[in-house]
C-alpha cells in the first residue's frame, strides 16, 4: 500500500480520494497521536482548525472537526485564512495542534488535509507514518465530559493581522501595490494588512466563491496582475496562491520578479540590518546559479537543500538560520513564521521599496538570473540516474564546459517515470545545446524496456 501522506500533507481530488470519511478517520488518527502528552494527563488537547474558501473545504472541515471532537479534542474554528496563518495560530493560542483544509495552488475540485505540531511546526515523516498507523486501530471514543467542544475562533484573523504588522520595518504610506488574492484564502486579510500598513491598496482576486480558487489568478497565474499594475501605475503588484503561503511580484513596468529575487533582495536588507544569522540564506537546488553568484559577491553564503519547503524548513533548523525558501515563492522568515508565508513576504518587500525609495526593478537587480532550460525526458528508469557511467561521463563534460559560469542538475520525478535534465548558462543557446545533448544522453542511456 502506498503511503497516504505526500510531499504536504494528504492532498487529492475532494471526495475522490479525500472524502468525509477519510477526514474523520485522520481526524481521529491525530488526535491520538499529537494529542497524546495532553490525554495522558487525563486532559482535551485543543486543536486549531482553518481552511481555505474551496466549496469541499466546507465539509472536509466539518469532517475533521467532528473526528477531533469526538476523539476528545477541543477545536478552535478558525474558518478561512491562509495556512501560515493557522501555524501561527497554533503558537499564538498554544494549541497542541491544528490542521489546514487546502490544496494550495491546485484547481478548485483537489483539498487537502495538512497537520501541524504544537508551537505551529510541520510534522516529520515519523510523525505522519504513526498517523497513517493510527488509522487502522480503533478510534479512540471517550463519553461524557471526555467529548470535545467546537468553539468559533472569533478573533483569529485580527490575531493575525496585528502579528503581520508588527513586522514591519516601515509603513508603506505613499505606495500603490495591487493585490491578487487567488480568490483564496488571504482575500480578506491581505488587502486588510496592506491598507493598515498605509498603502494605496488596488485589490483583484479576491471575491472567491468556492469554485473560482486558482482559476486563471493569482501567483501561477500572473496576467491579470501585469495588466492591472500597469493600468493604474502602481509600484508594484503582489500575487498569492490558493492558501496563500506563496508570494511572487510585479514590478511597476509588468516584469515578474520571482522568488529568487525576493530572496535576494530580502537577505542584502537583513544582512545591511545585521538580522541575517550568520549571513547564510537557504534555498533548494531548483534556485537559479545566478542567487547564489550575486549573494556570495556580497558575503552571504547559500546552503542547497532539496526541492520542497519542509527540506528548506529543515535546513534552516539544523543551523539555526532565519531566512529561505523556493524560487516558487515560497519564503520562510523564521524569525515571524514557522512556515511559508506569502502575505508576510509581500509586506516585508513593499517595506524595503518604501525604505530606500528604489523602484522593485532596481531592486531586483541585485542578481541576474542565468538563461535555464529544463527537459522532461519521459519513460527513463530514473533509479539508474544516478548510477549510469555514459549520463555521469556527459554530466561531467558539460560541467567542464559550463565552468563558473553554469551548472547542470539531474533530478528524478518523485512520482512518475521520468528524470528532469535543468542547465544553466551564461547564454541560452549554450544551455539549450547542453540541456539537449544531455537529455539524449539520458534517452538513450536510460531508457524502459518494452515489456
Amino acid at each position: 500500500m502506498s503511503r497516504l501522506f505526500g510531499t504536504d500533507g494528504v492532498r487529492g481530488l475532494a471526495n475522490g480520494l479525500i472524502t468525509a470519511e477519510l477526514a474523520l478517520s485522520l481526524a481521529q488518527a491525530a488526535a491520538v497521536v499529537l494529542g497524546h502528552d495532553q490525554m495522558a494527563k487525563g486532559q482535551r488537547p485543543r486543536a486549531v482548525v482553518a481552511r481555505d474558501p474551496r466549496a469541499s473545504g466546507e465539509f472536509i472541515a466539518a469532517a475533521v472537526q467532528a473526528g477531533l471532537a469526538s476523539a476528545g479534542v477541543d477545536v478552535y474554528d478558525a474558518g478561512v485564512l491562509p495556512t501560515p496563518a493557522a501555524a501561527f495560530l497554533i503558537d499564538d493560542l498554544g494549541a497542541d495542534f491544528g490542521v489546514m483544509i487546502s490544496a494550495s495552488h491546485n484547481p478548485a475540485p483537489d483539498n487537502g488535509i495538512k497537520f501541524f505540531a504544537r508551537g505551529g511546526l510541520k510534522l516529520p515523516d515519523e510523525v505522519e507514518d504513526a498517523i497513517e498507523a493510527q488509522l487502522q486501530r480503533e478510534a479512540v471514543r471517550p463519553v461524557g465530559v471526555g467529548v470535545g467542544r467546537i468553539q468559533r475562533f472569533s478573533d483569529a484573523e485580527d490575531r493575525y493581522v496585528l502579528h503581520l504588522l508588527s513586522t514591519l520595518p516601515a509603513r508603506l504610506d505613499g505606495l500603490r501595490v495591487v493585490l491578487d488574492c487567488a480568490h483564496g484564502a488571504a482575500s480578506g486579510c491581505s488587502p486588510q494588512v496592506f491598507k493598515n500598513a498605509g498603502a494605496d491598496v488596488v485589490v483583484i482576486g479576491a471575491d472567491p466563491d468556492g469554485l473560482n480558487i486558482n482559476d486563471g489568478v493569482g501567483s501561477t497565474h500572473l496576467e491579470k496582475l501585469q495588466e492591472v499594475v500597469l493600468a493604474t501605475g502602481a509600484d508594484l503588484g503582489i500575487a498569492h496562491d490558493g492558501d496563500a503561503d506563496r508570494c511572487l511580484a510585479v514590478d511597476h513596468e509588468g516584469s515578474v520578479v520571482d522568488g529568487d529575487q525576493i530572496m535576494a533582495i530580502l537577505a542584502l536588507a537583513l544582512k545591511d540590518a545585521g538580522k541575517l544569522k550568520d549571513n547564510v540564506l537557504v534555498a533548494t537546488v531548483m534556485s537559479n546559479l545566478g542567487l547564489k553568484l550575486a549573494l556570495q559577491r556580497e558575503g552571504i553564503s547559500v546552503r542547497e537543500t532539496a526541492v520542497g519547503d519542509r527540506y528548506v524548513l529543515e535546513g534552516m533548523r539544523e543551523g539555526g538560520y532565519n531566512l529561505g525558501g523556493e524560487q516558487s515563492g515560497h519564503v520562510i522568515f523564521a524569525d515571524y513564521a514557522t512556515t511559508g508565508d506569502g502575505v508576510l513576504t509581500g509586506l516585508q518587500l513593499a517595506a524595503q521599496v518604501a525604505l530606500t525609495g528604489k523602484k522593485l526593478k532596481d531592486l531586483a537587480r541585485a542578481m541576474t538570473k542565468l538563461p535555464q532550460l529544463m527537459i522532461n525526458v519521459k519513460d527513463v528508469d530514473k533509479q539508474r540516474a544516478g548510477s549510469d557511467e555514459g549520463v555521469a561521463a556527459a554530466i561531467s563534460k558539460a560541467e567542464q564546459e559550463l565552468g563558473d559560469t553554469g551548472r547542470v542538475l539531474l533530478r528524478p520525478s518523485g512520482t512518475e517515470a521520468l528524470v528532469r535534465v535543468m542547465v544553466e548558462a551564461g547564454d541560452m543557446d549554450t544551455a539549450t545545446r547542453i540541456c539537449q545533448e544531455l537529455a539524449g544522453v539520458v534517452e538513450a542511456r536510460l531508457a524502459l524496456q518494452a515489456s
